[in-house]
């Protein structure tokens, strides 16, 4: 029977833990995790820097962001684009160029060929004797020609370390310097700016403004960061949470939950706060962080893909 202690190594068995722990010191296979409550943003959590929203804005899908970190990514994006405009320019007008050269290139082949084709093509005798008598005279250097061929093999070599470049070249891996080597193709960029988390259309004017109702319990020691409930729904005064679907009301901004929005918004689809009218397009659904429970997130486990030995 083994010994049951923590360093027990008598087993005849290769238990599960051991196989988890092996996997990970190895570096091999595939490393799955499942994600706790410490891995996923709070609901009042900016999507880009992860820390409670200072100025809080929401766009049409859902997603919360921080109004100077959204704005920053999208001046950033703008000024991305206007340097891919420029390098597809510079690259459309070497294109042209080189279409250009091409056609000048060709346009004076046919005019050569075309001057040309008037000449006669008779040989001369004397050079026509000086060729055969080339070819019937014996070859009485035969390392010579050899040592010729073997220059011009060296001089059509595709390395572009021969003829003396492995002194001039930096490096010899240098993609620019390959004999396949061509110029890079102008795409065109595109303009539109994607909002990083859902990869939709992103527009400043789309983005709504989002107020949230703070929670009112009479602790004024504690900071607002370091309270675990700070916000509230300003018509059913709930406590608001990752555990709690919520909704903002595009009129006002304000964050209620959807549970006040199913029971009582939606029954007249008035704003109790303004009395003001609503439509479907006005209620968008927040997208929420998490609690770590599978009833809240869809995605709860984080897969590694690594090498894999086979045997």
């Amino acid at each position: 029977m083994t010994r049951h202690a923590r360093n027990c190594t008598a087993g005849a068995v290769y238990t599960y833990n051991e196989k988890k722990r092996d996997a990970a010191e190895s570096g091999y296979g595939t490393n799955a995790k499942r994600l706790g409550k410490d891995s996923v943003k709070s609901f009042d959590c900016c999507s880009l820097t992860l820390q409670p929203c200072r100025n809080p804005v929401v766009t049409k899908d859902g997603y919360l962001f921080d109004k100077e970190a959204i704005l920053q990514y999208i001046v950033t994006k703008k000024n991305e684009y206007s340097r891919r405009l420029k390098e597809y320019e510079r690259l459309r007008r070497v294109e042209q160029n080189e279409l250009a050269q091409e056609a000048t290139d060709r346009q004076l082949e046919r005019m050569e060929q075309f001057v040309n084709a008037g000449k006669p093509t008779t040989t001369p005798s004397h050079k026509l004797i000086a060729t055969v008598a080339k070819t019937t005279q014996p070859d009485a250097r035969p390392s010579t020609s050899a040592a010729a061929a073997t220059s011009s093999r060296s001089n059509s070599s595709i390395s572009n370390m021969a003829n003396g470049h492995e002194k001039k070249l930096p490096s010899f891996w240098l993609p620019s310097e390959c004999p396949n080597a061509g110029a890079a193709r102008a795409q065109k960029p595109d303009p539109t700016i994607y909002c990083p988390v859902s990869q939709q259309p992103l527009r400043v004017k789309d983005l709504i403004d989002v107020k949230f109702t703070l929670l009112k319990d009479g602790d004024n020691k504690r900071s607002l960061i370091a309270k675990e409930a700070r916000y509230m729904c300003p018509i059913t005064h709930d406590v608001l949470s990752n555990a709690v679907a919520c909704a903002v009301l595009r009129p006002t901004g304000d964050v209620v939950t959807m549970e006040c929005v199913e029971k009582l918004i939606r029954k007249d689809m008035i704003h109790p706060l303004t009395d003001r009218k609503l439509k479907d397009k006005d209620i968008i659904p927040l997208q929420r962080g998490g609690t770590g429970y599978s009833t809240t997130n869809d995605n709860l486990e984080g897969k590694e893909k690594r090498p894999m030995l086979q045997v």
